[in-house]
Parts: C-alpha cells; structure tokens; sequence
C-alpha cells in the first residue's frame, strides 16, 4: 500500500507541476499581449493569446486598463495556487500528516481560491454591465468562466484545512498523554 501511495503522490507532483507551468505559460503570454496592445496593436493577432480588446481602448483607456488588470491578476493567482499546491506535495509526510505546516498551507490554498473566485466574479460581472452598455467583450469569457466552482472548491478545502487543524491539535494532545 505504501509504495502506491508513493507512486500516486509522484504523480500528482508531476501533473501539478505540468500544470503550473501550464498556468505560468498563460499568465506570461497575458502580460505579452497586454504590453504589445501598448506598444505594437498592429501585431496582437500574432501572438499566444490573441487578446484584442483595442475597441474597448479606444472606448475607455479606464477599462481596458481594469479589464487587462483582472485578466492578468486571475491568471497569475491560479499560477502562484498550483505553485503553493507544489509546495505541500513537497513537503507532505504521510507518516505524518497532521502537521502545522500541512495545515497552513491547504488553509493557504483554501484562501488563494477564494481569492481567485471573487476576483474572477467580479470580472465577469464587469464584463456582462459592460457588454450590456455596448462594449464587444465576448471572447473575455474564458479568462472567468469558472468563478463559481473556485469559490465553492474554496468552501471545501477550507473544510479540509479545519479538519486538518483538529489533527494536529489531536495529534499533538495524544503526544502529550504519552
């Protein structure tokens, strides 16, 4: 049993890290794109992303700056959660897993996807009252379609992390009786 554990904990250092870089790739071509529609409009349709919202410029230098500014906060916080995901992948002991350090870091990531699914509502929010005011935002959506489920996964890692704190206070009862 332990050396399948062992394997399965392998893997999911491997696919965490596959997918921060992933994530960090993503993060990375926003920050291109939105430092090139300053600099070079001409040339978005040639890169990663290919996020044109020039229109939205044109119409409100406020907004385009708002809107890039969420989009590229969204994706850097999913990079930097898969990164704290990495952190405690690393560091996980499963002879012992009741831990402080374990518990902060599942409490941290319970927060970080918090964070992410506010900020990712508000975004689509804004997105829809300025769709609604006449604004072509459409292929905005994929950078937030997913608020609701980071805010109810927040929910239940915060869940975990207290069932985790109730461990080690447990834990460390059960050392102290010994």
């Amino acid at each position: 049993m332990e050396k399948r554990s062992s394997v399965i904990f392998i893997v999911l250092h491997v696919f965490a890290w596959i997918i921060f870089v992933g994530l960090s790739i993503e993060a990375c071509g926003l920050i291109v794109n939105f430092i090139f529609s300053l600099v070079r409009p001409d040339k978005l349709g040639l890169l990663y992303q290919k996020l044109d919202i020039m229109s939205l410029k044109q119409q409100s230098n406020w907004m385009f700056y708002c809107i890039y500014t969420l989009a590229i906060t969204i994706a850097v916080s999913k990079a930097a959660l898969f990164y704290t995901v990495i952190q405690l992948i690393m560091k996980l002991d499963m002879s012992r897993p009741f831990d402080t350090f374990t518990t902060k870091k599942i409490s941290q990531i319970s927060y970080q996807t918090f964070g992410i699914g506010l900020i990712s509502l508000i975004a689509r929010q804004t997105v829809k009252n300025l769709t609604g005011k006449g604004y072509d935002l459409a292929n905005l959506n994929q950078f937030w379609v997913d608020s609701q489920a980071f805010i109810l996964m927040a929910g239940v890692i915060y869940l975990i992390a207290q069932i985790f704190r109730r461990g080690v206070e447990l834990q460390y009862e059960n050392e102290l009786t010994v």
